[in-house]
């Protein structure tokens, strides 16, 4: 395996990311960029794709209307799509890249993305968490 764990590190450096940890053996990276709204991102090297996973909101799974708008902004997303967990209560940012040939340009395309969409549906978001925790009680 080429070093594709020290290329993405190098990569989220150059972008200014904080790496909050990370782990070689696991290729795992855990990044902020509080600024861009990404706290506590994912990523891993998981040979041939890398996997960049950010927890959104949590769900009480009882509201089809949630699914369907989410499943609408994702058409939206140029790159990334929501998703949800296995538990099918987590919605998370999720967005899978080939890393034998990966560039920066990429990794700072789906950073920029998930900027964006946090940035414009931050308040559909917030709506959808909140509806969440009030139906939970």
């Amino acid at each position: 395996m080429d070093n594709h764990f020290q290329k993405v590190k190098n990569y989220l450096i150059e972008l200014n990311y904080m790496i909050r940890y990370d782990n070689e053996n696991d290729g795992i990276f855990v990044v902020e960029h509080e600024s861009n709204g990404i706290k506590n991102m994912v990523i891993g090297c998981a040979d041939p794709i890398l996997i960049m996973e950010q927890f959104i909101f949590e769900t009480d799974g009882q509201d089809p209307e949630v699914y369907k708008k989410l499943l609408q902004k994702n058409r939206d997303i140029i790159h990334g799509a929501f998703v949800l967990d296995d538990t099918g209560t987590r919605v998370v940012f999720r967005d899978t890249l080939q890393i034998e040939n990966l560039d920066l340009n990429e990794i700072e395309a789906t950073l920029n993305s998930l900027g964006l969409l946090l940035s414009e549906y931050s308040e559909e978001i917030i709506k959808f968490s909140k509806k969440s925790h009030s139906t939970a009680v």
